[in-house]
């Protein structure tokens, strides 16, 4: 990576390109809109023009006055900042995507009129006066019904979706699982992205406190603390070092957790803020596992756990070492992994490895999606096979977390942020 300030593919540069395409967009999309909802008028919907006039002018130049003056410095590691933008770009959203899905509904409804009159004028030829035009809106009104559900799905996911926080409930059987360990309770949470949390300490200490609540023996971290750079745990630790489990608390990183979609002024820079991340972690109390491994140890038996760096499905790093979390891990009858990414577990642990549990986040079921009894969807399922809760076989398993927090839209529709209790059963007990 070269580390250029007038690079053309910095940080900067590719800031300002995203800045003109959302101004562009904006009035695009606004001014097809307005011709849409004219449309709408002319069929016999009566919007007052004064109001019609402000909502097209005054919400697009506030939106328009702030991609031109949104000032942002790569060089500053500012978390206000960004969960500002973050904040911005869910109600850009919220707003925007109904208008296109009114708008391609209308487009619909043209092509269908124009189908419509080209019918109208065969039959003419053929049997005059059999049948007359007339211009149908009944897609465009479909497409307006959807477009105020789709309004208030995006404001319930950001108001209250991402923060009504699901207690997920497994209990899994192993033969070879120490009796020791027979009804042993693990919590998993994943993927808090707390430069995503700006000013919701309230929300994030009533998730801890669902969390102790469900008196963990074992409480297990499978990464992205972060969205970007070290600065956005600094607090934190105040409140998430009061989660308490009684053997202990693990970790590992997430692909956001290595700051590799961030300009770094210098290599050394980026090695710092790596730093400070692996020492918020301990302030947090606790344990990070870089491709390492420890045993827990209950009236003389131990099971083992292991902990790699994100191995990502390309594009995405594969810092991830296996071998090496093996390699430290002495001889053990039940083993758990953590690993941030759930295609590892496809790539190098079921069927190649001895491991009986492996826990993954990173998919957040996309934020998006609905479940209903067993089964359930979202839009990631197109991209990983493995994106939400368990999938075992030949006795071992895999649980994918949906996430506690959120990234990109800063909300959930469907697929709520997710605790889970992990419940370890010996059958020989």
């Amino acid at each position: 990576m070269v580390f250029n300030k007038f690079n053309f593919f910095s940080m900067e540069h590719r800031f300002l390109r995203i800045r003109l395409m959302l101004i562009s967009f904006t009035l695009i999309i606004d001014l097809l809109f307005y011709f849409t909802l004219m449309h709408l008028l002319s069929s016999g919907i009566h919007i007052s023009p004064l109001y019609l006039n402000l909502f097209f002018w005054i919400v697009p130049l506030v939106f328009v006055l702030y991609f031109l003056f949104l000032k942002f410095d790569q060089t500053k590691r500012q978390p206000r900042i960004l969960a500002n933008i973050y904040s911005a770009s869910g109600l850009f959203l919220t707003i925007y995507l109904p208008k296109i899905v009114l708008l391609v509904f209308h487009l619909a409804n043209i092509l269908f009129n124009i189908v419509w009159r080209g019918l109208v004028l065969t039959l003419d030829l053929i049997l005059p006066d059999i049948v007359s035009y007339k211009t149908f809106y009944f897609i465009t009104y479909a497409g307006l019904a959807v477009t105020v559900i789709i309004f208030l799905l995006l404001v319930y996911g950001a108001l209250i979706g991402r923060f009504s926080f699901k207690i997920d409930k497994v209990t899994l059987g192993f033969a070879n699982l120490p009796v020791s360990f027979h009804n042993f309770r693990i919590v998993q949470i994943s993927d808090i992205h707390l430069g995503s949390w700006y000013k919701k300490e309230k929300k994030m200490t009533k998730a801890i406190e669902l969390i102790n609540g469900l008196t963990p023996d074992l409480i297990l971290f499978t990464g992205d603390l972060v969205n970007n750079f070290s600065e956005e745990a600094d607090g934190w630790h105040e409140i998430l070092e009061k989660t308490k489990a009684k053997y202990g608390k693990y970790s590992i990183l997430g692909n956001h957790d290595y700051g590799d979609y961030w300009d770094w002024k210098s290599e050394v820079e980026k090695r710092e803020n790596m730093q400070l991340l692996y020492k918020a972690h301990e302030k947090m109390d606790f344990r990070l596992l870089l491709n390492q491994s420890d045993t827990i140890s209950i009236n003389g038996h131990e099971i083992g756990i292991l902990g790699v760096e994100n191995w990502g499905k390309p594009p995405f790093e594969q810092y991830g070492n296996l071998q090496k979390a093996i390699a430290d891990l002495k001889p053990v009858a039940f083993k758990i992994l953590l690993s941030h990414d759930p295609s590892h577990w496809q790539a190098e642990v079921h069927e190649k490895t001895d491991i009986d549990l492996t826990l993954s986040g990173h998919t957040h079921a996309m934020q998006f999606g609905f479940k209903v009894g067993r089964f359930q969807w979202s839009p990631v399922k197109y991209m990983y096979k493995l994106w939400s809760g368990l999938y075992g076989n030949n006795g071992q398993y895999l649980y994918v977390n949906r996430g506690l927090g959120s990234l990109g839209f800063p909300g959930r529709i469907g697929m709520r942020p997710e605790i889970t209790l992990i419940k370890l059963i010996s059958s020989d007990n």
